[in-house]
């Protein structure tokens, strides 16, 4: 391939050398590069990939794409853009041969919602015969093929990396989660999303390394609705309307006011042993009755969302409303069968915001008890843990304090932490800092009615102690514990 062919939608400086020639691979990361390579100096929020030149060209690097003056040997081709984060997005697609022309992409962005939203979509469009891939917070999948995540929008060079790799699989559609990190670092730039959806927006994500302030979050989000043909809101939000004051999209909405045009009506909890859910009429554009099995408003919102996209894709109202009965997403409120005379779940709630909007909606159904079983991450802020035992203490009736992810903290001064948060309350609660054990003793003495949820660790499947990841699945260790109980 040649260089020319990679900056063909870029707008580009030829500082020394000339585009006219062939490389091997395109490398963001100076560690990879090999002879031939072009190299992409990224400046980031850790180091700035401008520092490694005069070391990539002594490797052999054909070419550098920069922002800034750097000094190579003339026989080093360097091309200057404004952006090389942009350039990486737009390279990397011309590296791979456009694979997101040949992709129905759908785009997810908001503050809650979207890891759940992306797994309902890719449900109901299966159950239609259309291949999906995914990429999200907990992992990409691709065919048969599960990659655990570590961003939820990954780097530009490998969104299109796995997009090749899902045309190769077979995919002809593609949901991923954008987030305003992803759309701000333009990871997502060049991608012609066929349909962007907007969840909500709360106040999340402001600090020295991700938004300077609200403004900023807000306007980030709105970034996507500048580069999908269809943008589907919550058009209950507060800030739908800020978010879209830029768009140059088609605009759709969903909700439960009256002013939008998907909308939830006659809206029903529905509460039994081992079974929390919520069912509604979709008014508007759709006209049938649905129920999923996931509690609370926000899984209305969630499923509108889901029902307004396979709407686009023509997908019939019996397949829509039988997906949407059996879409799960691996710890977002996971029911896990144990008893026929109390419900238990595991969600992935770690912080006092999540926390609260599950506890507050679980509440709704008005259990005997709700009970609370978390712990706090050891090397995070302390506020977490004080906010979060304040939280647990003032909603549910009874909390059982244990580990976390302790990392390189004693699990019993975070467990210490987090009381201090619920002696800001009336709150019961008992201490067991073993999981497996907490587990034990939410089951034993579970008792009619009662709703008992295992917050913190959701799709996790480890305990990181001291810098290693021990393997600790909450779903075994339920399973162990019954398993014990009967002998």
């Amino acid at each position: 391939m040649r260089l020319s062919q990679l900056l063909e939608r870029l707008e580009y400086e030829v500082v020394q050398g000339t585009e006219d020639i062939a490389i091997t691979t395109l490398i963001n990361d100076s560690r990879k590069v090999e002879p031939g390579s072009v190299f992409v100096c990224i400046s980031g929020a850790v180091s700035d990939g401008h520092r490694f030149a005069a070391e990539v060209a002594d490797k052999g690097a054909a070419a550098l794409i920069v922002e800034k003056e750097v000094e190579v040997p003339g026989d080093v081709t360097v091309i200057r853009v404004e952006d090389t984060r942009y350039a990486l997005a737009l390279m990397s697609a011309a590296y791979f041969g456009y694979p997101a022309n040949k992709l129905k992409i759908i785009g997810i962005t908001g503050t809650k919602g979207k890891t759940t939203t992306t797994y309902m979509i890719r449900s109901i469009l299966e159950e239609v015969g259309r291949k999906v891939g995914l990429i999200g917070t907990i992992e990409a999948i691709i065919g048969e093929k599960h990659i655990p995540a570590a961003n939820t929008t990954p780097e530009s060079y490998t969104i299109q990396k796995y997009f090749a790799e899902m045309v190769e699989a077979g995919c002809d559609t593609v949901v991923m989660e954008v987030s305003s990190q992803g759309l701000m670092l333009n990871r997502t730039a060049g991608i012609p999303f066929e349909i962007g959806i907007f969840t909500n927006l709360g106040k999340d994500h402001i600090g020295p390394n991700e938004h300077a302030d609200f403004e900023d979050y807000k306007r980030c989000k709105g970034l996507l609705f500048k580069q999908c043909e269809l943008g589907i809101a919550n058009g209950d939000d507060p800030w739908f309307e800020d978010v879209f004051k830029e768009a140059t999209c088609k605009v759709e909405t969903f909700g439960f006011e009256e002013k939008n045009d998907l909308r939830a009506v006659d809206t029903r909890l529905v509460s039994r042993p081992g079974y929390l859910g919520v069912a509604y009429h979709v008014a508007g554009l759709m006209d049938f009755d649905v129920e999923i099995d996931v509690p609370g408003t926000f899984s209305v919102y969630n499923s509108l969302t889901a029902i307004a996209v396979c709407r686009h894709f023509g997908v019939p109202e019996e397949v829509i409303k039988s997906a949407l009965k059996v879409a799960k997403v691996k710890g977002r409120i996971e029911m896990v069968k144990v008893s026929d005379e109390f419900t238990l779940m595991i969600d992935y709630a770690h912080n006092a915001m999540s926390l609260e909007s599950l506890l507050t909606t679980l509440k709704e159904y008005h259990p005997s008890r709700l009970v609370c079983l978390f712990g706090c991450g050891g090397n995070r802020s302390k506020d977490r843990r004080y906010e979060m035992g304040e939280v647990s203490g003032r909603l549910a009736d009874l909390t059982i304090i244990t580990s976390d992810n302790p990392r390189f903290e004693d699990p019993q001064a975070i467990i210490d932490d987090i009381k201090q948060g619920i002696g800001k309350t009336d709150g019961k609660y008992v201490e067991i800092c073993d999981r497996k054990e907490a587990i034990r003793y939410a089951i034993e003495h579970g008792q009619p009615g009662d709703v008992i949820v295992l917050a913190g660790k959701g799709h996790e499947d480890y305990q990181e102690i001291e810098g290693v990841k021990h393997p600790m699945d909450e779903r075994v260790l339920i399973k162990e514990v019954l398993e014990e109980l009967e002998k």
